[in-house]
């Protein structure tokens, strides 16, 4: 028979924050796949776990994909763990879990800490309606595409950024957004955990001044519902059919789907678009 992918939350700071079905797992288990053997060691010899390692990170996650599969076809069973905090979020274990699902092996998730969830509580802001952006990513399309999310949505936004990004993102943020309330937590669960309640100007001069060191969470309220209507019609109202297609252009989408958000903003069909469009 084959064996099971046991997805195990870990600790994301503080090493009491670990459940007994998680550590009953680990010391069962064939192997544990890791991120950084040295990393999880530490976990392990607190727990005084004896377990058979192997590496699993990005740089070796298609090799390893599939040595691992083959394992688990062979009848092992293997514990994913991660850094820190919930395998799958921001790290290449959602590769392996879709790779188990392609060969048929069972996958059991252990749940436990996750930064992002523990943030939003944390942070004070809105909880009932919220979307996980993880880290920004690089490309420019990429990123202003979540940038415009941001800008338009009144759900509250979790974003990671390692310190030296971090004023960075607090400047475009501060571009792209404006002016929002912000949370800033660090440490997360460790003794000098840190809420920086703010806004992101505020923010920006602070860290301008105190170089921030560990890694973040940025919690972002969303907008107020009747501001996001009003700046949307303020703005149809200021801009032609065909400056409104361009704007979309501006930020790296292709025509069609400039089109298409343009007449889901006015509220047209995107008939009507082509039709301006093309007689221009």
């Amino acid at each position: 028979m084959d064996g099971i992918l046991y997805v195990c939350a870990t600790p994301i700071g503080n090493l009491k924050d670990i459940t007994l079905r998680c550590l009953e797992t680990l010391k069962e288990v064939d192997i544990i796949a890791c991120e950084d053997t040295r990393h999880t060691l530490k976990l392990l010899n607190h727990y005084q776990i004896k377990a058979e390692l192997e590496s699993y990170h990005e740089h070796n996650k298609k090799t390893k994909g599939i040595k691992l599969i083959n394992m688990l076809k062979n009848g092992k069973n293997i514990a994913l763990v991660s850094d820190a905090g919930m395998p799958g979020i921001c790290d290449p274990g959602e590769d392996l879990i879709a790779l188990c699902y392609e060969n048929n092996i069972k996958v059991s998730v252990l749940p436990g800490a996750t930064a992002s969830i523990t943030a939003l509580i944390l942070s004070g802001i809105k909880t009932r309606s919220y979307c996980f952006e993880g880290f920004l990513p690089s490309g420019k399309k990429a990123r202003n595409m979540v940038f415009e999310r941001i800008r338009n949505d009144t759900r509250t936004y979790i974003l990671y950024e390692a310190p030296h990004h971090l004023l960075s993102t607090l400047e475009e943020l501060n571009k792209e957004i404006n002016n929002r309330e912000i949370a800033i937590i660090k440490e997360l669960t460790k003794k000098y955990e840190n809420v920086f309640k703010t806004n992101i100007e505020e923010a920006i001069d602070y860290f301008t001044s105190n170089e921030p060191k560990g890694e973040y969470v940025i919690v972002i309220k969303g907008i107020d519902e009747q501001e996001l209507e009003k700046i949307q019609k303020q703005n149809f109202e200021d801009i032609s059919i065909e400056e409104h297609v361009q704007s979309y252009l501006n930020k790296g989408f292709d025509i069609k789907e400039a089109m298409k958000k343009t007449a889901k903003d006015r509220g047209l069909n995107k008939r009507d678009i082509y039709s301006v469009l093309k007689v221009k």
